[in-house]
């Protein structure tokens, strides 16, 4: 079974571990933000997203691991742009998405122009018996 997995560019940047296409993963994740997804990525993309990676928050000793062989991955832009009443405040410019399929995550993307990296979405293969994400 092949899922979406969401992981954010900062959480990588600062202290995670670089994956590729073909590496096996074992990441704890969470229920995906999709507010937030749906700002970033559009509501279409963000519904299909399962997860989220998380390595950051405190989670329990016991949270389960998700195993799988990581399939697919593209690195996602956004323009960012004060939206609203409130013109400090930047957020994702709907529409403004760009998807570009990457080998490896390399925690430094290179932006198009005009654009800021977000995060990955990564297509993960889950591991038959290991699948945590379907207890989640």
């Amino acid at each position: 079974m092949s899922v979406l997995i969401w992981v954010d560019g900062w959480q990588m940047q600062c202290c995670g571990e670089r994956f590729a296409v073909g590496e096996a993963i074992a990441w704890r994740c969470v229920a995906p933000d999709t507010e937030w997804l749906e700002s970033t990525l559009g509501a279409v993309l963000a519904r299909r997203v399962s997860a989220a990676e998380e390595h950051h928050d405190v989670l329990p000793d016991d949270h389960p691991t998700t195993h799988g062989t990581v399939v697919e991955i593209h690195a996602a832009f956004n323009r960012y742009a004060p939206l609203g009443a409130d013109a400090v405040t930047r957020s994702a410019v709907p529409g403004s998405t760009v998807l570009r399929q990457v080998a490896h995550s390399g925690g430094d993307e290179d932006p198009p122009s005009d654009t800021h990296f977000d995060g990955w979405v990564v297509e993960v293969d889950l591991l038959p018996g290991r699948d945590a994400l379907r207890r989640t």
